[in-house]
């Protein structure tokens, strides 16, 4: 298989969101280009919408209209989060600092994640949350109010949380400090400091003093490195040909991927490296015809790459030798349970693989080709990841529902076919 070309991936997620959230915090109009239009995003501008936020249809060039970091309105009706965790859990955080109640809600998936990480320091600061059903999933009612200084040490490193607690913090105007036992990805940190916020960052611990305010911002998203790294693998696979990945995030919070693919053995390289909105963006260049080889991936490595580990999976069952993954529990609470979910699809196409409590086993026989059925459990990861398996040279890899992935990136299976069309 020949690769080709330049591969444009989809503005960022996690800093899509962001963006909107900031923008809709500021004290004045701000400039968001380049967001990624998709269903996890549109939820978070509908969110914010029900709040009074003028918020645009979304486009490739909007301005969303700020009403200050407590200016949100009572919602009238409920937040629909459909399958985006983030929304839930970054809105809670806002939502918590003003004096009303908002009821979150979601798809099924959704509400079997986890939101008592989230809820338990929102509690700590004063706001009250309530639950439908089960304790901690949705539906949930958070009721917001006076908040209180806040220093928490969180189990688990989770961006979603500490972003959650830092937005509150913003809003209500009070101190906060947030410790981790890893790092995890740093997007609201970058963003909230780019619009003048006093953010003091050492090593674990994250602090934001009292009296912030957010300023409005002309800023650019860049593309989605979870996005890249599917034709990063590819590019690492072909037996021939360069893939080129413009204007992507390289924050070193999440860049992890890219990093364990050069040790597996492939050639990336990076130039027209810049900062943008706070962020490190640049191009990415991936140079196939390498073989690759088996890895351990370390807990202390799971959290800047995180979102790539099923894609990891899938790559290991090319390489040559044993790859193994531990450290990453929190797997089995993301829209699948993706720990369970990779090693049985992997199985399905007779790779050697295992589950571990918090990780995974996959034993490489080499690049070769994959036929069988995957199931998705709607998760675009997985669907990506298998994709990029499905392409290889006498592939058959049949996947349950392939538009599941215009959850992050609308368009994949076009730029796949392009990007193999040599």
């Amino acid at each position: 298989m020949r690769v080709s070309g330049a591969v444009r991936v989809p503005g960022d997620k996690s800093i899509s969101h962001r963006a909107l959230l900031l923008a809709a915090m500021g004290d004045g109009p701000s400039r968001v280009r380049g967001i990624l239009d998709s269903a996890d995003v549109r939820a978070t501008a509908g969110a914010l919408r029900a709040m009074g936020v003028d918020v645009p249809e979304l486009a490739p060039d909007m301005v969303v209209v700020g009403r200050g970091a407590r200016g949100l309105a009572a919602p009238s009706r409920d937040l629909d989060c459909a399958n985006s965790g983030t929304t839930t859990r970054l809105t809670a955080g806002l939502v918590a600092a003003h004096p009303f109640a908002a009821r979150f809600v979601g798809d099924a998936s959704l509400s079997r994640r986890p939101m008592g990480r989230v809820a338990r320091p929102l509690e700590a600061m004063g706001a009250r949350v309530a639950y439908d059903g089960e304790a901690g999933r949705l539906p949930m009612t958070v009721h917001g109010g006076d908040l209180r200084d806040l220093e928490w040490t969180s189990e688990t490193s989770s961006a979603q949380v500490k972003s959650a607690i830092l937005l509150a913090g913003v809003a209500a105007g009070v101190e906060v400090t947030v410790r981790e036992p890893h790092r995890s990805r740093d997007h609201t940190e970058r963003m909230l400091a780019a619009r003048g916020v006093d953010v003091w960052v050492h090593d674990r611990a994250v602090h934001v003093p009292t009296g912030a305010r957010v300023a409005p911002l002309d800023a650019a998203v860049p593309g989605d490195p979870s996005s890249a790294a599917f034709f990063a693998a590819l590019g690492a696979l072909a037996g021939a040909g360069e893939l080129v990945l413009p204007e992507v995030c390289l924050n070193p919070t999440r860049t992890g991927f890219f990093f364990v693919l050069a040790r597996m053995g492939a050639r990336l390289t990076v130039d027209d490296e810049r900062r943008e909105g706070g962020e490190d963006v640049g191009t990415v260049l991936v140079a196939a015809g390498t073989p690759l080889r088996g890895t351990v991936v370390e807990p202390h490595e799971v959290p800047a790459m995180i979102d790539e580990l099923p894609l990891l999976a899938c790559l290991a069952a090319c390489a040559e030798g044993e790859t193994r993954v531990t450290g990453a529990s929190e797997l089995r609470v993301k829209e699948s349970d993706r720990i369970a979910a990779v090693v049985a699809n992997l199985r399905a196409l007779d790779v050697d693989a295992d589950e571990l409590p918090d990780g995974f086993v996959v034993r490489g026989r080499g690049p070769r080709a994959f036929r069988g059925a995957v199931a998705t459990h709607a998760d675009h990861r997985l669907a990506m990841g298998f994709g990029i398996l499905g392409a290889l040279p006498g592939s058959d890899v049949r996947v349950d529902d392939p538009a599941c992935v215009d959850v992050s990136f609308p368009g994949f299976w076009d730029a796949l076919r392009t990007a193999t069309a040599a």
